[in-house]
């Protein structure tokens, strides 16, 4: 019998004929949250877009779901953690739409550049004007673009096609590939100072939501103009109005908003903004792709073969996830770790796998320990089949080794991250079944990544300064749960480790670095 797939958005007919070869299909278009949740239980697989949400309790209501598809780049709608639990695998469509999403992104640079949509207009009114439509050159100009992944990369390429001069703020891609790319690397304040237009190019995640606000607005030059054709949730919509208002921004391109739809967006009643209803990648072309896409790697979990794009877990045989399972979260915890303690621009990734672990295939930990690294920071979701793909495509090299136990540990797996600024080192182990961090560079340590907030402070080691630094997380009204101290000799260079409730304010970061012996202080979240 064959297994059963919804589908609630429009698909291509390309893919619909492929899944029908191997489902049996039901389309449903438009199905409330309610009526989703009353229809899903007889299926095995779904395939949604971006107006579909599969939230929690529709996916504890798919009692027979192994899999669903989502038919473009983001995951924004459905709730993976959930999928994880309930072992559904979450597939999404990474790459198909990348060069409509890029041409898209072009025409709305050039739309703004010459007022296109208010000449169309106004001619269309039978009103003749030329002297306020004067437009500007993107030739010589520079480019500034958020992220460098795939649509990033695309649009550089235009760009320079363009003559224009390429800047890029991408920390997890390195100096070679951006090399390669003709894009020069810069920091995030030098590409606000000197940009003539900015592109946002970034995942949205808990880091970047709100990464353009007033403040970012306010160091850029006034004739600058911005186009996010990425996630909507990028850009404080309110503060880019009252800046286009001021005349602080020019003007403005935007695709994706933080509501959609938004009929009732600020940004619509500004005439310095040119707006699309999300068509970046609404293309013939892109949406063939991206329908064949999904359904390829739909039907493949559904035979049980590993897809390409999977979001949320490596493929692992079924007799070696008992010995291999519970190192897969310890790798990504491990990843995440040195991902957030490192510096500088990504160039390698050094994997040792010491022990009973190194008798197996490591590619499900190599696989897990990227996703960790790159999980914030790229829009593809890093899997079995793509690992090495997505770090060869950021310029990142792969260094692998096996060796012996180190005593006191059955098994060992290190990450070091190799960057333009350094090297960091992270090592854990399982205990009992149970992910622990054991290593941070030279130090040798003890920490549970269960989740929560942890701050890393390297410093001297000396009298008084822990009691300093409680002092001031004290005034801040943050509570440390869990203190760790080690050094390496007595008034010697040591690491304090703080589990705090909550995050620390960048302010209160400033006052520990103020103090006499403190190196460096990295929140982190685990």
């Amino acid at each position: 019998m064959k297994p059963r797939v919804l589908v609630t958005e429009p698909l291509a007919e390309e893919g619909l004929q492929l899944l029908r070869a191997h489902a049996d299909v039901d389309s449903h278009m438009g199905l409330s949250n309610k009526e989703l949740v009353e229809h899903i239980p007889g299926f095995e697989g779904l395939i949604v877009r971006s107006q579909t949400r599969v939230d929690g309790q529709v996916i504890r209501a798919g009692k027979k779901l192994q899999v669903i598809g989502r038919a473009g780049v983001g995951v924004d709608n459905i709730d993976v953690e959930e999928a994880t639990r309930r072992g559904i695998v979450v597939v999404n469509a990474a790459t198909a739409n990348t060069i409509a999403a890029a041409e898209h992104t072009i025409a709305l640079m050039l739309a703004l550049c010459r007022h296109i949509p208010q000449a169309h207009a106004l001619l269309r009114e039978g009103v003749w004007k030329r002297s306020h439509l004067m437009g500007v050159e993107v030739r010589g100009k520079t480019l500034g673009i958020m992220g460098l992944g795939n649509v990033g990369s695309a649009v550089a390429r235009r760009g320079i096609g363009l003559e224009m001069n390429v800047i890029g703020y991408d920390p997890y891609v390195s100096e070679e590939y951006a090399r390669r790319l003709q894009v020069k690397l810069v920091p995030l304040e030098e590409l606000l100072r000197t940009a003539d237009f900015i592109s946002l190019h970034l995942p949205l995640s808990e880091e970047t939501r709100g990464v353009i606000g007033a403040r970012e607005m306010s160091l850029m030059k006034p004739q600058v103009r911005i186009i996010n054709t990425a996630r909507g949730g990028l850009i404080d919509e309110a503060a880019l109005f009252q800046s286009l208002e001021e005349g602080r921004v020019a003007g403005a391109a935007i695709d994706v908003f933080a509501v959609e739809p938004a009929q009732d967006n600020v940004l619509l009643k500004s005439d310095k903004v040119i707006v699309t209803p999300h068509i970046a990648a609404s293309t013939e072309e892109a949406q063939a792709t991206v329908s064949v896409d999904i359904v390829e790697q739909v039907v493949a979990v559904l035979q049980g073969r590993p897809a390409r794009y999977a979001v949320n877990a490596p493929f692992i045989p079924a007799d070696l996830i008992p010995v291999l399972g519970p190192f897969v979260p310890l790798s990504q915890a491990v990843g995440r770790l040195a991902f957030q303690l490192s510096e500088g621009h990504m160039e390698a990734l050094h994997l040792k796998y010491e022990g009973e672990v190194a008798n197996y295939d490591p590619s499900p930990l190599r696989t897990a320990a990227l996703g960790g690294l790159l999980e914030k920071v790229s829009e593809e979701r890093v899997n079995i089949v793509n690992a090495d793909m997505v770090a060869r495509k950021r310029g990142l090299r792969i260094i692998e080794e096996k060796g012996g136990a180190e005593e006191p540990y059955p098994s060992l797996l290190t990450v070091q991250v190799i960057t333009s600024a350094g090297k960091t080192l992270v090592a854990g182990t399982v205990i009992r079944g149970e992910s622990h961090i054991v290593r941070v560079n030279e130090f040798w340590l003890d920490i549970v990544p269960t989740g929560g907030y942890f701050l890393f402070c390297d410093h001297l080691d000396r009298p008084g300064l822990i009691g300093a630094v409680g002092n001031i997380t004290g005034r801040a009204d943050i509570n440390i749960h869990s203190m760790q101290l080690f050094r390496l000799q007595p008034r010697g260079k040591a690491l304090m480790v703080l589990g705090l409730d909550a995050p620390l304010p960048e302010e209160q970061k400033k006052e520990l670095l103020a103090l006499p012996d403190i190196q460096t202080v990295k929140l982190v979240k685990l």
